[in-house]
């Protein structure tokens, strides 16, 4: 049992961090590019798609407070992470720190938990940008064959000009007294506007981290004036139609429909545990500590920065979104759009289509960029085999990682229904979130005397308050949610006791086993 719970010296953690050549990841990444590192994963799916469907399914006007009870557990958890970053700044996120603090087999299950964060991530805004990029060519008068443009099975149907998955579109259907069957329906193919998307995001990646944060902090400032646009136009809608903003708003807590999760409070707790993967993206900037010029100093500042400004901006569109609209139509693709259509401003919708086309793409690669990171650093510890740290001589990339994880995300876009992977991605981050906030409260007693660049404040209390608030949004998820994860993780474990544990290059350090350095 001790063996499972050896950890990696931190002495070893920072000599790793201070190599340099052609065989390691380039420092090149300031406060800023890390700033927008962090928007452009946060601002996302979550603000653009799962905020009108949460609103919808499960918690009505009062997604708000969904927002801010996501938007506390996430503060606690990113104050623990923001410590760690600048403690120890070294690709791998919560694979790293959990490998420092609690031990081989602890890193292991992170380090497996966040595969499945970062890639079902990325399939899941591949999926919230298809609708979106879609929307748009339709702005234009292009209209793609709708088949091509959802899951397979997926049965759409054409209203109001809008192809929609029926599954979706049904309580709309219905408040307008409106029979589906009497619209046209076609069946799914494949996403195959996802699948594409992926591809060419992964294409980006494998040319260099430079190139990369540098178009991303391009779509991050589209993104973000898309958002400031629709901030004006609907403030300005509710200001001159205060009482149908009002009526929309009424009642701001819908009664519980006699089942957890469906509105009321319980509603407003699964409606944050859901939308809770609007707010990943902050530990994706810790992915990138092996690549800042100045992670002591700067992790932080990308980590809380990025954090602050995207809750205050949810909260606000959140408000918004649902005094402009009945939330129960809400339940789209493109709720955001459908928002600016209530407003009646034509220009408005198709800059807001255009805006979040970019600003998704942003999302889709800085997942992933963490993704790739995180198999990286488990490969360098001889967890997995040692193609998967072979960086690209002249990109300076984790070339074939990248092209895998590419692969996996670009295959269940296609084939997978949204609130499916959001809900995967959810679970698997509220884990990673758990084991962080507990690392830190860890290396506080086991080191105490460490020097911290950056510590987070009134230890246990916060790491305890975040772990906390993450179990109690894991426990608000669907049990088949949770199905998932436990085969997802039976499945790791399989891998770790058959492959990871004889291969661990600090197991063979701590048995005098000569250690093998791949730099190829």
């Amino acid at each position: 049992m001790s063996k499972l719970l050896i950890t990696k010296p931190l002495d070893t953690i920072m000599a790793e961090s201070k190599e340099e050549g052609e065989h390691t990841l380039k420092r090149a990444l300031g406060p800023f590019n890390l700033i927008t590192l962090g928007i452009g994963a946060i601002v996302g799916t979550g603000i653009f798609v799962l905020t009108g469907q949460a609103a919808a399914m499960y918690a009505g006007p009062a997604i708000v407070l969904s927002f801010i009870l996501a938007g506390l557990g996430s503060a606690f958890a990113g104050l623990c992470y923001a410590e760690f970053a600048s403690l120890i700044p070294i690709a791998g996120s919560a694979y790293t720190y959990g490998y420092a603090t609690l031990g081989e087999i602890f890193a292991w299950i992170i380090g497996w938990d966040l595969v499945l964060e970062y890639a079902f991530g990325a399939a899941t805004v591949a999926s919230g940008w298809s609708g979106y990029f879609v929307s748009l060519l339709r702005d234009f008068g292009i209209a793609l064959p709708p088949q091509w443009t959802a899951p397979p099975g997926t049965e759409m149907v054409l209203y109001q000009g809008r192809w929609s998955p029926l599954g979706t579109i049904l309580p709309a259907l219905r408040a307008a007294h409106v029979n589906p069957s009497s619209l046209p329906l076609v069946i799914g193919h494949l996403n195959l506007v996802a699948l594409l998307a992926v591809v060419v995001v992964t294409a980006v990646l494998i040319l260099g981290v430079r190139e990369s944060a540098n178009l991303n902090s391009v779509m991050v400032t589209i993104k973000l004036a898309v958002v400031f646009v629709f901030i004006g136009l609907a403030a300005a809608y509710v200001l001159h139609h205060t009482a149908a903003a009002a009526q929309n708003w009424h009642p701001f807590i819908p009664p519980n429909t006699g089942s957890f999760g469906s509105f009321g409070w319980s509603g407003i707790a699964r409606g944050a545990a859901v939308i809770f993967f609007a707010y990943i993206g902050f530990d994706a900037v810790s992915t990138s500590a092996q690549e800042a010029k100045n992670p002591q100093k700067d992790m932080p500042i990308g980590i809380v920065g990025s954090l602050l400004i995207c809750t205050v901006l949810y909260i606000v569109v959140a408000g918004l979104l649902t005094a402009i609209v009945p939330y129960k139509i809400l339940n789209v693709a493109d709720p955001v759009a459908v928002g600016v259509d209530a407003i009646g401003i034509h220009w408005g919708s198709v800059l807001v289509d255009a805006g979040v086309v970019a600003g998704l793409a942003s999302v889709m690669l800085v997942m992933l960029f963490g993704q790739s990171r995180v198999l990286y650093s488990m490969s360098r510890d001889g967890l997995l085999p040692a193609w998967a740290s072979r960086v690209h001589p002249r990109f300076r990339t984790p070339w074939i990682t990248s092209m895998v994880v590419g692969v996996f995300a670009a295959f269940f876009s296609s084939v997978l229904d949204i609130s499916e992977l959001a809900q995967l991605v959810n679970i698997g981050t509220l884990l990673a979130f758990v084991i962080v906030c507990s690392g830190v409260w860890v290396l506080r007693i086991r080191r105490p005397n460490l020097k911290r660049p950056f510590k987070t404040p009134w230890v246990p209390l916060i790491p305890i308050l975040g772990a906390l608030i993450s179990l109690a949004l894991m426990a608000s998820l669907p049990l088949v949610t949770w199905i998932r994860l436990v085969v997802w993780l039976i499945i790791g474990l399989f891998i770790y006791f058959f492959y990871s544990r004889s291969h661990s290059k600090v197991r063979q350090a701590q048995e005098g086993i000569p250690v093998s350095k791949d730099k190829s």
